[in-house]
């Protein structure tokens, strides 16, 4: 096993969509109405550590790659038309996310117009706020248990990652422009 430390940077904001539930414990909250409803719970939205500050979860990192590997379909030499997907997918592992400075009492959010259902293209639309950062950095320890994944393709699936596929909501994989990013650094342990 090989352990990489990327140290990550910001290209475009980073957003955040958790599913949460919004409760309604008191009789006044339940007379609430949805638009109020959402202006007091849309920071649920957020992943947060025990502390409250915001975290960029591990999974979205390791499915990054992922998909990396998918969109790239870069084939391995000697293998004949094998690719390095299956690699990626079974063989890298991510432990622990980005930690970021901004709270859930502080993190912004953005307003928008967006379909009820979350489906592209659907017809009633709702007014939603999501948490966004602007900008971010730091490092993501990846541990890779493949030995088929070397150096070079590592750092050449991390980088192309950052550019194609991003983290978070409305990222590029998704039809969007968010939670794209660049290398910075990376070391092998």
């Amino acid at each position: 096993m090989r352990v990489v430390t990327v140290t990550l940077e910001s290209v475009s904001p980073y957003s955040q969509s958790r599913f949460y539930k919004p409760e309604c414990s008191t009789l006044e909250q339940q007379k609430e109405t949805k638009d109020a409803t959402e202006a007091r719970t849309w920071r649920e939205r957020c992943h947060t550590t025990a502390e409250g500050h915001l975290f960029m979860p591990p999974m979205a990192f390791k499915n990054c790659l992922s998909e990396a590997a998918r969109f790239l379909s870069v084939q391995i030499p000697g293998k004949g038309k094998t690719t390095y997907t299956k690699h990626f997918e079974a063989g890298v592992l991510v432990m622990e996310g980005i930690v970021l400075p901004e709270t859930k009492d502080t993190v912004k959010g953005e307003w928008l117009h967006v379909p009820s259902d979350g489906r592209r293209g659907g017809g009633k639309r709702v007014e939603k706020c999501f948490p966004v950062v602007h900008a971010w950095k730091g490092d993501v320890t990846f541990h890779i248990l493949d030995e088929t994944i070397s150096r070079e393709v590592f750092e050449q699936h991390i980088r192309e990652a950052g550019n194609f596929i991003g983290v978070g909501r409305f990222r590029p994989r998704n039809n969007g422009f968010y939670g794209r990013f660049k290398v910075v650094k990376v070391v092998w342990g």
